[in-house]
């Protein structure tokens, strides 16, 4: 049976996100590769992954010299840094949305790549998984929202149950009426 897991912001290829986001990985070559073993090291060909924006850099390799290598049924929630039309011509994506909500064990999901106050269903105890913020905001967490994105786990994806764990000791924030 496969598994569900969820990631944001690898920036294949963004050899300045290493100092921007003090990444612990002397070259862009060397960052790559670990983030692709650390993938791969949690996520079988089957699995499915919903990645949540900022997947490759523009002026790095072209994004199918990293989708070719990834484990999994790939989904892609559309970062500030993805081109669309160039992560469609891959054909490796099974969806490109810019914002998706899923069930997953009677759950509800809100993916968006950037973090929100509000999502549908938040006063229902619908989780929001997003990116973009790179683990800035992990000192002030808000109800039942996460940022999945690489700084913040490991630089590996999450797996759906380790988002419930994260989730389990989190207060639900009143929705707007």
């Amino acid at each position: 049976m496969s598994k569900l897991f969820f990631t944001a912001d690898t920036h294949f290829g963004h050899e300045s996100i290493i100092r921007l986001c003090k990444r612990p990985f002397d070259s862009v070559e060397a960052m790559d590769e670990a983030l692709i073993a650390r993938w791969n090291g949690k996520v079988a060909p089957n699995d499915v992954v919903y990645h949540i924006g900022d997947f490759s850099f523009r002026a790095g390799k072209p994004a199918e010299t990293y989708l070719e290598r990834l484990n999994g049924q790939i989904h892609l929630i559309l970062g500030n840094h993805d081109d669309q039309a160039r992560l469609e011509s891959t054909g490796r994506l099974r969806s490109i949305d810019e914002i998706k909500e899923l069930r997953w064990k009677g759950q509800t999901i809100v993916m968006c790549h950037y973090p929100m106050r509000e999502w549908p269903g938040a006063w229902r105890g619908a989780w929001h998984l997003f990116g973009h913020v790179h683990g800035r905001l992990d000192s002030e967490p808000f109800g039942y929202s996460l940022d999945v994105g690489v700084d913040s786990h490991d630089y590996a994806p999450l797996a759906a149950e380790e988002v419930s764990t994260l989730m389990a000791g989190r207060q639900q924030v009143f929705g707007g009426a």
